[in-house]
């Protein structure tokens, strides 16, 4: 299932990058996030609470960054674990574009799961990751921009 969107963010290219790029930063804004710990500067380990329709999950994951090509994009990958919830595995190539004094963020991504949550339906599953992925970006723009209040 397909993803995609963007997100104007009153920053520089140079700052929403190195935001990008902290794991402080990141865990305020994934939607859910327990805990986020850098394994190594591309590599990160993830524990993210969930609830999708009927189905709560605690998911334990690996975040992969690949691709990498500073201050301009990347490829994040990850792969989570939910026991008898089933899995959930996904990536999002992110592309960042100067406009005058702002950032445009793009995002294209794309997630499978597996085991209980596929059973969920492909509609509500879909409606949840986009759901999900533009309260990440929106999160991320709001600690950004130091409009936190707005965030959550």
């Amino acid at each position: 299932m397909e993803i995609s969107g963007e997100e104007r963010i009153a920053a520089p290219r140079e700052t929403v990058w190195k935001a990008l790029n902290d794991p402080d930063i990141l865990r305020q804004c994934i939607p859910g996030c327990q805990n986020l710990e850098q394994k190594s500067p591309t590599e990160l380990a993830a524990t993210v609470k969930l609830k999708i329709g009927p189905v709560s999950a605690s998911f334990n994951g690996e975040v992969t960054l690949s691709d990498i090509k500073p201050p301009e994009s990347y490829r994040i990958s990850g792969e989570g674990k939910g026991g008898i919830a089933g899995f959930a595995k996904g990536f999002a190539d992110v592309v960042l574009m100067e406009d005058g004094a702002d950032t445009i963020l793009r995002y294209s991504a794309d997630a499978q799961v597996g085991g209980k949550l596929a059973q969920l339906g492909s509609r509500l599953i879909g409606s949840t990751s986009q759901k999900l992925a533009q309260q990440f970006f929106s999160d991320f723009n709001a600690v950004l921009t130091g409009n936190s209040a707005e965030a959550g």
